[in-house]
C-alpha cells in the first residue's frame, strides 16, 4: 500500500504520555525534524516541561487518555493551536508488575484503560479528520510483551496483545483512505516503567531514544510493525515452529525466570507503583461520583 507522503518539517504531531520516557524522547525527535508538537500527559506539569525543552513550536497539555472528554478537549485544543493533525502517537501506558492473583482489580483496570482504551479513544477522535483529508499516520506504541507472554505481567501482557491486534485491524480498515496505522514494539526500555526490575537476562534493553527513532521512521516507511531492536522481530515465526516445551525451557534460561517479575525490588519501584495506584483510586472516585 502506498500512502500519501507526510512532510515532517511541516507536520502537526500529537504525543500522549509525552511528559517523560519514550513520549518525551519522541516529542523531542519530531521537533528536531521541524514538526509542531503538542504534548499530552496526565501530569500536566511534565507535559509543559517537555514543551519548554522543545521551544515555541510545542505546547504541553494535561491529558487523561482514559476519559473521552479529556482526550477530545486535548485534540480540539491542539488543532486550534497548531492546525489539523498529521500524526498521532498513542504512547501513554502503564506497566504494573507482580503476581496475577495478587494484583488489585483497580490496578488491572487502569492498565487496560490506559493501554487499550486510550488507543481506542485516540484513534476514534483523530482518525475521522485524517480520513476526510485522505492522509495521516497513527503510531500505537505497544510492546514485545504484545507477542511474548511473561509471568509477572499478565494483565500488562493482555493489554499489549490487545494493542497489537487493535492496531492491525484498524490499519486494514483505514488503509483505503490513505491513513496508515503502525505499531512500535519495544523490548525492555530504560524508563520509570522498569524501575526495580532486573534488566538483561536475555531480553534486549534499549533507550527511549531508540524507540523514538522507530516512531519517527514509521512516518516514512509506514510499516505495520516495528520491533525495537529490529532483530527481535522474528519472534512470531520462532514461536510458530519451535515446540512449546523447547520454547519454555529456552525462555527459563534466557528470558523470564518466574522470580524476575513476580519478586521485583519493591522499594526501588515504590514511586512508580504509587503513581499507578493513584490513577486507580482517581478512576474509582470518578466512577463513584457518576453512579
Amino acid at each position: 500500500m502506498k500512502y500519501p507522503r507526510i512532510e515532517l518539517a511541516s507536520a502537526v504531531v500529537l504525543v500522549t504520555g509525552g511528559g517523560r520516557g519514550i513520549g518525551r524522547a519522541t516529542a523531542l525527535a519530531f521537533a528536531e525534524r521541524g514538526a509542531r508538537v503538542i504534548v499530552g500527559d496526565l501530569d500536566g506539569d511534565a507535559a509543559e516541561d517537555t514543551a519548554r525543552a522543545i521551544g515555541r513550536r510545542a505546547h504541553g497539555l494535561r491529558l487523561d487518555v482514559r476519559e473521552r472528554a479529556s482526550f477530545a478537549a486535548f485534540v480540539q485544543d491542539a488543532t486550534a493551536m497548531a492546525g489539523p493533525v498529521d500524526i498521532l502517537v498513542n504512547n501513554a501506558g502503564v506497566m504494573p508488575l507482580g503476581s496475577f492473583l495478587d494484583e488489585a482489580d483497580g490496578t488491572s483496570r487502569v492498565t487496560l484503560d490506559v493501554n487499550v482504551w486510550g488507543l481506542v479513544l485516540g484513534m476514534r477522535l483523530v482518525a475521522p479528520a485524517m480520513v476526510k483529508r485522505r492522509r495521516g499516520h497513527i503510531v500505537n506504541v505497544a510492546s514485545m510483551a504484545g507477542k511474548i507472554p511473561i509471568p509477572g505481567m499478565a494483565v500488562y501482557n493482555a493489554s499489549k496483545f490487545a494493542a497489537v491486534g487493535l492496531t492491525a485491524a484498524v490499519r486494514a480498515e483505514l488503509a483505503p483512505s490513505g491513513v496508515s496505522v503502525s505499531a512500535v514494539l519495544p523490548s525492555a526500555v530504560r524508563t520509570s516503567l522498569v524501575a526495580g526490575v532486573p534488566l538483561g537476562r536475555g531480553m534486549p534493553t534499549v533507550e527511549p531514544e531508540d524507540v523514538a527513532a522507530a516512531v519517527v521512521a514509521s512516518c516514512t516507511n509506514r510499516k505495520a510493525e516495528l520491533p525495537v531492536p529490529r532483530y527481535i522481530g522474528g519472534w512470531d515465526l520462532l514461536a510458530a515452529v519451535v515446540p512449546e516445551r523447547i520454547m519454555t525451557f529456552g525462555r527459563s534460561v534466557l528470558l523470564d525466570d518466574r522470580r524476575a517479575l513476580t519478586s521485583i525490588d519493591a522499594e526501588g519501584r515504590r514511586d512508580y507503583t504509587e503513581r499507578v495506584e493513584r490513577q486507580a483510586r482517581s478512576k474509582e472516585t470518578t466512577d463513584a461520583l457518576r453512579a
